[in-house]
């Protein structure tokens, strides 16, 4: 039996293994999201904890290397691109639906709310990174210097997941009301700016020195600039009703899958992550052209994102740890816990109460925009890709975007947010994400 015979038989067992694995990681993650509606939480919080769980954190408590049997070291670069794809379709979604012409509008009190509470959060976050930096595993760090964590913990804290926050309004049926507005426009405002703060940490992380520094935003700069100028303008003309190839949606879907990949390459070449490529292609993407000539193609795209997404929570997973937390490891997940939800809440409510809101409805925002989710997540494996995280900082850090997430619709329903300011309650089951 030759070499190129063994080496064969090598890669059919990794392929084998990598589909077995993902079959599992598929199947858990339906279970689990089918689990998260029968208690009143959005599907995707079911994944995230079926992402969790398939990790050493819950298979790790089992004799033998459960982990390391189900999802081999062989298998694992695959699952990561996978993990990158699904995230870039998503970040594609979220800037295919951000609504810039809306928030221009929204008015002085949005603005006051999204910015406090993005202020508060990332000076609380910064603050803490300080003091919990003696306990930081430096070996795991891509730099000594404390700035970079500091300002990552800051934006991360800074976070709302816009997504998740949209789903947890519609399904409580406050979408009708101010406070459901108001709140979905604080949070696609505070995303953007946490995105920017998160681009210059990148950048200040990734930069070896003055000039690749300037490079780099120089770069980006001219990225931003070209989507703006020439492909949104581009897609335009390219999708105007009386062009005859507008009638074939699969070319616009072709033609939208490969801009945000290519948008995604460029970012990374630049020395950003591949999220930033594809959620500045999304927010260029002329959408009212594509809801009139194509509107199934936005939502082919959503379906591929949310498809593949338990195996991103599957990839985070694996990175979390919470067998090995230790006392500081502890310590970690309750002060970071607690700095969010201070920090969240009373950026929010304080300033939402200060801007003229009534009270009731100041802290029905704050318990809102306290929710982190999804887009959390995506932020934190930056952060751990860079080396601005150790291990037990980023396992503090999922833990935290759980709670948030998970206490936001139960203390909704507790105050009876949702009767008050929407017209129907939260329904028992939903199939939303």
């Amino acid at each position: 039996m030759g070499p190129y015979t063994i080496a064969a038989r090598s890669e059919e067992a990794v392929t084998a293994s990598m589909l077995a694995g993902l079959a599992l990681i598929l199947a858990v993650a339906h279970v689990c999201a089918r689990l998260a509606r029968r208690v009143r939480q959005p599907a995707v919080m079911g994944e995230i904890i079926a992402g969790i769980a398939l990790g050493p954190s819950l298979l790790g408590l089992f004799p033998g290397d459960l982990t390391e049997a189900l999802f081999p070291t062989e298998t694992r670069p695959t699952l990561r691109a996978l993990s990158q794809l699904s995230l870039v379709l998503f970040m594609f979604g979220i800037g295919y639906q951000m609504d810039f012409f809306h928030l221009r509008g929204s008015g002085r009190q949005v603005a006051a709310v999204s910015l406090s509470s993005v202020t508060l959060p990332f000076a609380l976050g910064a603050g803490l990174a300080v003091l919990l930096h003696p306990w930081y595993d430096t070996s795991q760090l891509s730099t000594d210097d404390i700035l970079p964590p500091a300002l990552f913990l800051g934006a991360a804290m800074s976070i709302t997941a816009f997504p998740v926050l949209a789903r947890i309004i519609t399904e409580s049926g406050m979408q009708r009301g101010r406070v459901g507005a108001m709140a979905l426009a604080c949070a696609a405002i505070q995303d953007v700016l946490a995105w920017c703060v998160l681009a210059v940490v990148v950048v200040i992380t990734t930069a070896s020195g003055p000039w690749p520094l300037v490079r780099m935003v120089c770069e980006s700069a001219l990225f931003l600039l070209f989507l703006a100028y020439v492909v949104r303008r581009g897609l335009r003309w390219s999708l105007e009703p009386r062009r005859r190839w507008t009638a074939d949606s699969s070319l616009i879907q072709a033609l939208l899958v490969t801009g945000l990949l290519l948008s995604a390459w460029v970012t990374t070449e630049a020395g950003l992550h591949a999220v930033f490529g594809a959620f500045a292609f999304g927010a260029a993407v002329p959408r009212d052209r594509i809801e009139r000539q194509a509107p199934e193609v936005a939502e082919r795209i959503e379906q591929t994102s949310l498809f593949l997404l338990p195996v991103f929570f599957a990839v985070t997973g694996l990175s979390v740890d919470l067998r090995g937390l230790g006392e500081h490891g502890i310590i970690m997940v309750v002060s970071v816990t607690l700095v969010a939800c201070v920090g969240k809440f009373v950026g929010a409510a304080a300033s939402a109460r200060l801007s003229g809101i009534p009270g009731r409805e100041s802290v029905a925002l704050g318990v809102l925009l306290n929710a982190r989710g999804l887009t959390e997540l995506v932020i934190l494996n930056v952060g751990l890709q860079l080396g601005v995280l150790d291990g037990r900082l980023f396992t503090a850090m999922v833990v935290m975007a759980l709670v948030t997430t998970l206490m936001t619709g139960p203390v909704l329903q507790h105050w009876k947010f949702p009767q008050e300011f929407g017209l129907t309650p939260m329904p028992r089951r939903s199939v939303e994400k």
